[in-house]
């Protein structure tokens, strides 16, 4: 997979440099075009629902089609590879999340660094994980959960949507702390692992959640637990992973970046945007609904928050003693 991202980026530079660079974008007509917006993960899955929440709001402030594109694989880092190598125009945007901070130290031959060759443009929102089980599977909590787990070492597999996700390290760190032993499936998206963890194939998923909510609402899997600190207060029945394993913690983060060398200018533009967004009552209410908190920041604050999760994540993978490499 790390040879195919690498030949991925360096066909792109090449085509970049065959092609000439764009011309720099001007703050006094961007956008003046569609603007390509990368997400990492398959469509149906909590980035992608968010993203084009987002993306539609945009394009009907800003004039222009705010496009979604799902590019899957190795954990988000192929979309972070074909962002990376784009045009710094501004017409190339990333969806950021807990996976760009975790692949930093998860993956150590990753053909870029991604605090080095992005810019920060706006923070979205905050949100928890939640552990959600098959409906045949016995465990009712947290606790009974952890004992089934330890009476059964190595019977049990955890879904994710891709290694290095916050899905997949919400599992490593709740592995490390309960010492329990379960296999890991990685899926190219958590949409398309919901189907195996309903039919028991697979026996749960700590998702993003957004997904995982609108799966507990239809009832085809069964609410164990959240990722956060305390209980979701857009789920407050669920109880806290945390009362049952103190110190247990997964609170994950949505954002945008883009390539490095972007003018400050059409990063204002996009983070003034981005903020307004996060204060309209009807976008609001669209990702109360799928379980997000909106987080406005400046670009500042926002890298700071990507800087902080890279370091605190790079404990967490080396104390877990996870590698995909």
């Amino acid at each position: 997979m790390l040879r195919i991202l690498r030949c991925a980026v360096v066909g792109l530079a090449l085509m970049s440099g065959l092609f000439g660079a764009a011309p720099a974008a001007s703050a006094a007509d961007y956008p003046s075009r569609p603007v390509h917006w990368l997400i990492g993960f398959s469509a149906g899955g909590p980035v992608d629902i968010v993203s084009r929440i987002m993306a539609q709001w945009l394009s009907e402030r800003l004039g222009q089609q705010f496009i979604v594109e799902n590019r899957t694989g190795s954990g988000g880092n192929i979309a972070a590879a074909a962002a990376i190598s784009s045009p710094p125009d501004g017409y190339t945007l990333l969806f950021v999340a807990p996976n760009n901070a975790i692949s930093t130290s998860l993956y150590k031959k990753l053909p870029f660094d991604f605090l080095r060759d992005t810019v920060p443009v706006a923070s979205i929102m905050q949100l928890t994980n939640m552990l959600v089980v098959s409906n045949v599977f016995p465990a009712k909590t947290v606790q009974e959960f952890i004992d089934y787990c330890k009476a059964n070492p190595g019977k049990i597999s955890f879904a994710s949507s891709g290694n290095g996700t916050s899905v997949h390290m919400s599992a490593e760190l709740f592995k490390v702390m309960t010492k329990c032993d379960m296999v890991h499936v990685p899926y190219r998206g958590s949409a398309i692992a919901f189907p195996d963890i309903i039919s028991n194939k697979v026996q749960l998923i700590f998702d993003n959640l957004p997904s995982a909510l609108e799966q507990a609402k239809g009832g085809t899997v069964r609410a164990l637990g959240v990722t956060s600190p305390q209980r979701w207060p857009i789920v407050p029945d669920v109880p806290a992973i945390a009362e049952t394993v103190p110190g247990f913690e997964s609170v994950g983060f949505y954002g945008i970046s883009a390539p490095k060398g972007t003018p400050p200018e059409v990063v204002e533009i996009l983070n003034k945007a981005v903020n307004e967004a996060l204060k309209d009552p009807k976008l609001v209410a669209r990702l109360a609904e799928t379980g997000g908190i909106p987080k406005p920041m400046t670009p500042a604050e926002f890298g700071k928050l990507v800087t902080d999760e890279t370091e605190k994540w790079r404990k967490v993978v080396e104390f877990a003693g996870v590698s995909v490499d």
